[in-house]
């Protein structure tokens, strides 16, 4: 049986959940992974709240896996300037306190895996933040001592949540990702080594942010294959020539051409999904593949849609006879 292909709902917050229940089913999707605050307000205790979000996705034979909280667990290790109160809800931010920000994300955490197991998910995706992600190139040289603090930092924020999630039996799943306090393969190592290896910590698999680094997006499933709770589908191209704009962004917006690379539409960059599929059958992930879809350059509902279409296409399941079985006759 075909994995689920879902549709991640946060680059579509400006419309009410029942609108993107419907563009969803149009398009083809099995189901949303929901995105925070927009789609889902984990503050609510009434059952009678999430039984009618399950009614709402059932309308539409939408499936629900897991629920996303990119935007507030960003605050939960970084440091807290004035641009996360452009992305926080203004609950979380108050009067911009950076540690009251901190604690009060890593709050609104623990209130989220509780929404996740009212849904009857057991995967919560988000982001982390980072207190060391300013210090990435090192000049003035950072001495190996400030990145050890940086990771205890992650370590004692993060271990009090993760114990709130393992009680509850849910998952959460960092999408490794630039800013965060894994981006790469070495650092997610360290970010799981950090933590012990607690139970309750994995990953979102998400090509897109290892292809222009120059990461093995491929290996890493293979590096944390029983730590791959969940993968958003998401292509990105970078260019074989020089730019105005190199690998690090250059302040110019996602989209600009002059850019090294751009997150493209997926089927449409550089990313090679026959590779990952076979990756994800080698290590038995049946999860659903979610499509984040982030293409500045392409209507949004055209590329939902051939997204969808793509990833239906190109996924496969392990084969069950090997073809030179016969042979053992």
């Amino acid at each position: 049986m075909a994995r689920l292909v879902t549709l991640y709902s946060l680059q579509w917050g400006d419309l009410s959940l029942e609108d993107v229940c419907i563009k969803a089913k149009e398009f083809g999707y099995d189901g949303l992974e929901l995105g925070l605050p927009d789609h889902l307000d984990v503050r609510q205790t009434d059952t009678a709240y999430y039984q009618g979000i399950k009614d709402l996705l059932g309308k539409y034979g939408m499936q629900l896996r897991t629920i996303s909280t990119h935007l507030v667990g960003q605050a939960v290790c970084d440091k807290i300037d004035e641009r996360h109160k452009g992305i926080l809800p203004d609950y979380i931010w108050e009067d911009g306190d950076p540690e009251g920000v901190r604690q009060r994300a890593a709050e609104e955490l623990i209130r989220t895996a509780k929404a996740a197991k009212a849904l009857g998910v057991d995967t919560v995706v988000g982001f982390t933040g980072s207190p060391i992600w300013h210090l990435l190139y090192s000049f003035p040289p950072v001495p190996e001592s400030t990145i050890e603090e940086g990771y205890k930092d992650f370590a004692s924020r993060f271990t009090p949540i993760m114990d709130e999630f393992q009680k509850l039996g849910i998952r959460f799943a960092l999408e490794v990702h630039p800013t965060e306090i894994a981006f790469d393969t070495f650092s997610a190592r360290r970010a799981l080594e950090s933590l012990n290896y607690h139970p309750a910590f994995g990953f979102n698999y998400d090509p897109s942010h290892f292809g222009y680094q120059g990461v093995d997006y491929v290996d890493f499933i293979y590096q944390f294959s029983d730590r791959i709770f969940h993968v958003h589908m998401k292509d990105v191209y970078w260019s074989d020539t020089p730019k105005q704009v190199g690998v690090f962004g250059g302040h110019v917006p996602f989209g600009d051409p002059r850019r090294y690379w751009n997150f493209r539409s997926v089927g449409r960059g550089k990313i090679n999904f026959e590779e990952i599929i076979r990756a994800l059958n080698a290590i038995g992930y049946q999860g659903p593949l979610s499509i984040e879809w982030e293409d500045n350059a392409m209507d949004r509902e055209h590329g939902a849609r051939e997204s969808c279409e793509f990833t239906k296409r190109i996924d496969f399941q392990l084969s069950a006879h090997a073809f030179d079985a016969f042979f053992a006759k």
